[in-house]
């Protein structure tokens, strides 16, 4: 799932933003493949992958108790080992102009950092493909109903 996600926005190497997300920003959006992959909740993972998925599903969406990983924001987690443990995050938002943005991104930088056996890890923004409500597993349904929506 990499060469249909290559459209970051603002996203360092270390995760951190480099730019103020604008609203209303123009996102093109790109056909590819992948899509029928999502939503992954890292179901089958193992080891250190399991336990970065582990601490990603404790990440609430900060407008909903929904999990981020049950809301389908997550896309991807991948596990490098070098000298370090390196985890990275492939992740959207529910639109390019979250107000969340920034807080939502380094909440789930951090987590994923906090998982035992990793030593650093970053987030990788993407916009395709886009999220839809199809990307919300059937235990964020649940929990967005338990909120009040009708999902």
């Amino acid at each position: 799932m990499s060469g249909e996600f290559d459209l970051d926005d603002g996203v360092s190497e270390e995760g951190t933003l480099s730019e103020e997300p604008t609203p209303c920003a123009y996102t093109e959006y790109r056909e590819g493949e992948g899509h029928a992959e999502l939503p992954n909740t890292g179901a089958g993972s193992e080891g250190v992958e399991a336990r970065v998925w582990d601490a990603l599903s404790e990440v609430e969406d900060p407008e909903m108790p929904v999990s981020v990983v049950d809301l389908g924001l997550i896309y991807d987690v991948a596990i490098e080992e070098r000298e370090e443990t390196h985890a990275t995050v492939t992740m959207t938002l529910t639109y390019t102009g979250c107000p969340a943005r920034r807080m939502l991104t380094n909440e789930i930088r951090e987590a994923a950092a906090s998982a035992d056996g990793v030593d650093s890890a970053e987030i990788r923004l993407v916009w395709s493909p886009e999220w839809s409500i199809d990307l919300v597993t059937e235990r964020g349904r649940e929990s967005l109903r338990e909120f009040g929506l009708s999902v």
